[in-house]
């Protein structure tokens, strides 16, 4: 089996798919359970909260991404939905929660994570079709 082949392996990217479609789940469901706890609150200090948004966000946007089985800038464009989604509703949840509180720059940095998700997802789609 050659690299296109393995690439294009239908089974493969059936998991993959099932794979980061299990990880968005666990990842959201995480993301409300744990930030309900009171630990939660103040857990980063500033500026370093908002670079957890990024990556956190970023590791959603890219598992949504890759979830929808989507190629190219539909992927792109879904790795920042789903993050915007994502961040959207965990701003949401904490307006409700004690001591926490929903923030627009919280939310701008999920979004910078799922742009970076969808970089990196270009960015591994250009490398593999150059090689290839």
């Amino acid at each position: 089996m050659n690299g296109n082949e393995t690439i294009y392996n239908p089974a493969l990217q059936r998991n993959i798919r099932m794979l980061a479609g299990a990880s968005v789940v666990l990842s959201f469901a995480g993301l409300h359970v744990l930030g309900a706890q009171a630990f939660a609150v103040g857990l980063f200090s500033s500026p370093w909260d908002k670079l957890a948004h990024v990556m956190a966000f970023a590791l959603i946007g890219g598992a949504f991404g890759l979830a929808t089985g989507t190629r190219g800038w539909r992927r792109a464009i879904c790795c920042v939905a789903g993050a915007v989604l994502a961040g959207a509703l965990d701003e949401w949840h904490q307006a409700y929660l004690p001591g926490r509180n929903a923030s627009w720059v919280d939310l701008l940095a999920d979004t910078a994570g799922g742009v970076l998700a969808a970089a990196l997802l270009r960015l591994e789609c250009w490398l593999v079709h150059r090689r290839t």
